[in-house]
């Protein structure tokens, strides 16, 4: 798919870009919203929208293809925390999601998860799947944006047992957890937007000791990494 190319103002005859910033919560892009205000982004060669959707992956959904239909964003971009299902992400890593699956959409039978194509109530190929999942196609994206890119599980339910966290290891090969990973995905693949996904790592999924989580930390560093992004989309020096 064609990343699509910005328009021309015929009034102004100025070049426009439209970015679609989105995030679970407003505090997890506070910073760059800020960011992006002070520097009066909204004022030049650029639209740049900001959605909070809620948590999960229905609020997502319904919120990102409200605001598709009504907009027609030339790129989503959407940031938020996660946790980390492999030791080479810890706390206060950055990634982006290279492609999402949906870890928890099927049934836990025999000591094992069957998801719906297990089920063969879905078949693994048909749009927007591929191989059960959801890839993001622009790969001239994570290119252009310096970070790790990795397989995402997105879930209902924040993952806590070990023999769950293994389940979605082994069936899926998945790196980071999140909420909404797989909405923006699925959304953006329907509506052919091109989109990317940044994540930060808070916690390691399944440690409950909230004394070891850092949310800060991950807030902070997604917001650093999530400026650079945005000056590479924006074109601004």
């Amino acid at each position: 798919t064609k990343v699509p190319e910005p328009y021309h103002n015929r009034n102004t005859d100025i070049c426009i870009m439209n970015v679609l910033l989105i995030a679970a919560t407003s505090g997890e892009i506070e910073t760059t919203r800020g960011y992006l205000t002070e520097k009066m982004y909204y004022r030049k060669n650029c639209n740049t929208h900001v959605l909070i959707t809620g948590v999960g992956m229905v609020n997502t959904m319904y919120t990102l293809t409200k605001c598709i239909t009504a907009t027609r964003p030339h790129i989503v971009i959407q940031a938020g925390i996660g946790g980390s299902l492999h030791p080479f992400y810890p706390p206060g890593a950055v990634v982006m999601i290279r492609e999402e699956v949906i870890g928890d959409l099927g049934v836990e039978e025999d000591n094992a998860f069957k998801d719906i194509f297990d089920m063969n109530l879905a078949a693994e190929n048909i749009f927007p799947f591929s191989g059960r999942k959801l890839i993001n196609p622009h790969q001239q994206f994570f290119k252009k944006v310096k970070l790790p890119a990795v397989r995402g599980v997105s879930v209902n339910e924040i993952t806590t047992d070990a023999i769950r966290m293994q389940q979605l290891i082994e069936k899926y090969g998945v790196m980071v957890e999140s909420m909404e990973g797989a909405a923006l995905h699925y959304v953006c693949l329907k509506e052919d937007v091109p989109f990317i996904q940044l994540r930060a790592v808070s916690n390691f999924v399944g440690e409950r000791d909230k004394t070891k989580w850092r949310m800060q930390e991950a807030i902070d560093h997604l917001n650093r990494e999530l400026i650079v992004v945005m000056h590479q989309f924006l074109n601004q020096d």
